[in-house]
């Protein structure tokens, strides 16, 4: 298994990404170039944070017409596994690979800070090593991670069982006071209905060390590997 983590002009989190797949799970990976539509071979695609194109109108808006996204884009379609974080996952909303939209944080401030989420499906190639209900500590840095959807979306996320994480309490709850910025209904990570392609605005390659206060970010590429590897099995 190969994976590749994507390079836009502002990326600040591809080294980290490259790091915890690399370092940490000992798997092949690989940087793309923003410019480049060869995804050489890869398994899985990383859709890092970070500020891609300098997000002069509004975040991930200029990366979709990236020369990369067109591939990325037709691998997903194809059933490739793909995972964006933070301003990966505001990219992959801009090019309609999921529903929904990005707004400023409700305090219309910036956030940096370890925030709780829970996982609430496991039957996807992202959370499939943690269990229903499982709190991950991870943190967030973002401005625009308001996700916002109008209500027959939000009634087709539920339906289809397509959120994956809600932000919550370190005990679990559901009430306002875990949600660090306003997200419709605790949203704090979606996938599609295929359940191929997922993004979340907190950053798990952030957490994936005891030294960095939080490992749970390991759950989630953990998942990534063994989903890879079942398929693996499965066309041997």
């Amino acid at each position: 298994m190969k994976f590749g983590v994507v390079v836009f002009p502002g990326s600040n989190c591809d080294h980290d990404a490259f790091y915890a797949i690399d370092n940490i799970l000992k798997k092949p990976v690989e940087f793309i170039w923003h410019q480049s539509q060869d995804l050489a071979n890869c398994d899985a695609m990383i859709l890092p944070g970070g500020f891609a194109y300098g997000d002069y109108l509004r975040t991930g808006a200029i990366a979709r017409f990236s020369p990369v996204m067109k591939s990325v884009s037709k691998f997903a379609k194809s059933g490739g596994m793909v995972l964006g974080v933070c301003n990966g996952f505001q990219i992959l909303l801009e090019v309609g690979l999921l529903p929904g939209a990005m707004m400023r944080n409700s305090g219309l401030r910036f956030i940096c800070r370890r925030v709780y989420i829970r996982v609430e499906q496991t039957d996807t190639p992202f959370s499939n090593a943690a269990t229903k209900g499982q709190i991950l500590k991870i943190p967030i840095a973002h401005s625009d991670g308001n996700y916002t959807c109008d209500q027959d979306t939000l009634r087709d996320l539920e339906k289809n069982r397509q959120v994956i994480f809600r932000y919550t309490t370190p005990q679990g709850t559901d009430d306002a006071a875990g949600n660090p910025n306003g997200s419709t209904a605790n949203i704090a990570g979606i996938c599609n209905r295929e359940r191929n392609v997922a993004g979340l605005m907190p950053h798990p390659e952030r957490a994936v060390e005891c030294a960095l206060d939080s490992a749970d970010g390991l759950v989630i590429f953990r998942s990534m590997v063994e989903a890879l590897v079942g398929a693996a099995k499965a066309t041997a």
